[in-house]
């Protein structure tokens, strides 16, 4: 029996199995569900060791925790590290989900639970490959280790410390994340790149207290003016961003590049009635996708101050606030970056004003891999086969920290090889994952890591 005829013989099992997993409420962002989060990864850390992973066990982190296995008898090969998530986000409003989160529904070949496409389904896939693997063909094509966090979903706030701490333990010479997912059901992709992260809070203060603004106003300056105008001075009219030094260290595209990106079908009159807009926007000289993909953005989040309430109140405000956060790409650093839009912000602060700046958590770095890396060389070539067509080569505008930190501490590049699609509803309610792409992800793990098995380790 082959590795994907065991596959097709335990589906039932192997649905079971994503259903008992599902119904393990690991909401890491809530500190009600802490025991449960615990449990999810205990579940996968023995699950692993009945596929016949070696050493399987939770780790400790200060935080949630992550799982940790390996099997490593092929010292010829590669070593692969398998990274996912096994935590899930919280499941308001309640009250919009057709069944119960946490308790897994089938209808129309789709499985209804919160986690199920982001990202359990992705994550049980590739165990059960591995367990294939080994059942059938009594070893695996690659040295192989596992790292399933339980903190994903809030920031990953103590991996980058656990990763530092254990290079030895997580040594490989390429990640592939689970966590991921393709274009459509037809089409696959390969993500080359992600967006890194940066943001801050500007306070500004004017007087120590609400004025009356008939007395003053006129004699005394305008927290919330004055808040405009230095949001005001971050955009040109033709949307470049005119912080000094923003664009210092961006790596500019390729002609390879801006073809690539060009290849993947982008209906713009689709999109901008689908987003509620009368016409997209945007930095001059780039089409949506490079805007979004490969350059660079500076967003005002929030802004507050002032009277809030309905009808008037003739005030002049003491103080006023925004939120902003930076999309980064390659080679751009986001301490670096804060350091210039704090520099920005005490340029231009009016007279009369005093501006502070506040960095804010969950900074990350930008990633990118080469497209013709080994490792996506395998995935394209398993991709293709599969789906009958070449991957589209895609960036995110998102920003996946872990990607960044597997680089510089391991000296890893990371491969996406997720089998998600963007409509099935993960953070939302009603998530779901196809169990068409459950099934067509088990066999894609089994060929994929029998393509890396044909790669010497790198030198």
């Amino acid at each position: 029996m082959t590795a994907e005829e065991q596959l097709e013989s335990r589906e039932a099992v192997s649905l079971d199995e994503l259903e008992t997993l599902l119904r393990i409420p690991s909401i890491s962002a809530l500190p009600e569900h802490r025991e449960d989060v615990h449990r999810a990864a205990e579940w996968v850390a023995d699950r692993l060791q009945v596929a016949g992973m070696e050493g399987a066990r939770v780790l400790p982190t200060g935080g949630h925790p992550v799982v940790y296995a390996e099997w490593q008898h092929r010292p010829e090969r590669p070593t692969v590290l398998i990274y996912g998530h096994v935590d899930v986000q919280p499941v308001d409003p309640i009250d919009l989900w057709d069944s119960p989160p946490f308790e897994p529904e089938v209808r129309d070949d789709r499985i209804y639970a919160r986690g199920a496409s982001d990202m359990k389904g992705n994550l049980l896939e590739s165990i059960l490959a591995v367990e294939a693997l080994l059942r059938t063909e009594g070893s695996l094509p690659v040295n192989l280790k596992f790292l399933i966090e339980a903190q994903e979903e809030i920031g990953s706030p103590q991996l980058p410390e656990f990763v530092a701490v254990n290079k030895a333990l997580l040594a490989c010479d390429l990640v592939v994340s689970a966590d991921g997912g393709q274009w459509s059901e037809e089409q696959p992709l390969l993500t080359l790149g992600l967006r890194g992260l940066a943001g801050l809070q500007i306070d500004v203060y004017g007087p120590a207290s609400d004025l009356h603004s008939g007395i003053y106003g006129g004699m005394v300056a305008n927290p919330i003016h004055a808040l405009a105008h230095i949001l005001d001075s971050m955009h040109d009219l033709d949307g470049r961003i005119t912080v000094d030094g923003f664009y210092d260290d961006v790596l500019p595209l390729s002609d390879e590049e801006r073809a690539a990106v060009a290849q993947v079908p982008f209906d713009a009159a689709e999109y901008t009635k689908s987003v509620g807009v009368e016409q997209l926007a945007g930095e001059a000289g780039y089409s949506p996708l490079e805007r979004v993909w490969v350059r660079p953005t500076l967003e005002a989040n929030g802004i507050w101050g002032g009277f809030q309430g309905e009808g008037s109140k003739t005030v002049l405000p003491s103080e006023a606030h925004a939120k902003i956060t930076c999309r980064l790409v390659p080679d751009q650093d986001p301490a670096r970056i804060l350091e210039a839009i704090a520099a920005h912000v005490e340029r231009h602060t009016p007279t009369g004003i005093r501006a502070e700046t506040l960095p804010l958590p969950g900074s990350g770095t930008p990633y990118v891999i080469p497209h013709d890396h080994w490792g996506n060389r395998a995935a394209a070539e398993v991709l293709a086969e599969l789906y009958g067509v070449q991957p589209y080569l895609t960036r995110s505008g998102g920003t996946v920290p872990v990607c960044a930190i597997f680089q510089s501490e391991l000296n890893a590049y990371t491969v996406s090889f997720g089998f998600g699609l963007d409509d099935e509803q993960f953070h939302a309610p009603n998530e779901f994952l196809r169990l068409r792409s459950f099934r067509r992800g088990q066999i894609a793990w089994v060929r994929l890591l029998r393509r890396l098995g044909q790669e010497a380790v790198p030198q």
